[in-house]
């Protein structure tokens, strides 16, 4: 995972989705992403979850909730402002339970913030995100 800082897309594995989700944009591409990670008991690869937490901040940027704005985001944010939709509850609710399978055991997203120690900083903004989109 190529990462320059803790914010949802700043990670290659969050920017290539987004690149990805505006090729086929909707609730549905978000849905996937969640149950991708809901869907697995195996070891959660760090792709994944990051892919999963920028469905999560689709969620949250639909509901407009914005996180941080920047060129990483300006094409998904241009569609979302173009796009307005409404988030279904349920789509929430499996969205704040996959942020969970996201931090809980056997999740690798986690262990590599964490790696010299907890990640205040990573922590901060997954707990941000989930406030502003699922909570």
């Amino acid at each position: 995972m190529g990462a320059w800082a803790e914010d949802t897309f700043g990670n290659d594995s969050a920017c290539d989705w987004a690149g990805d989700f505006l090729e086929n944009p909707g609730l549905e591409t978000v849905q996937e992403a969640i149950d991708a990670v809901l869907g697995t008991d195996d070891y959660l690869d760090s792709d994944d979850a990051c892919y999963c937490l920028a469905a999560c901040e689709v969620l949250a940027r639909l509901q407009g909730r914005w996180g941080i704005r920047n060129a990483y985001s300006e094409s998904l944010d241009a569609w979302i402002e173009a796009n307005p939709t409404t988030v279904p509850e349920g789509l929430k609710v499996a969205a704040n339970a996959a942020i969970d399978r996201i931090l809980g055991p056997d999740s690798e997203l986690p262990e590599l913030w964490d790696e010299g120690g907890r990640n205040e900083a990573w922590h901060n903004a997954i707990e941000d995100l989930r406030q502003r989109g699922v909570g």
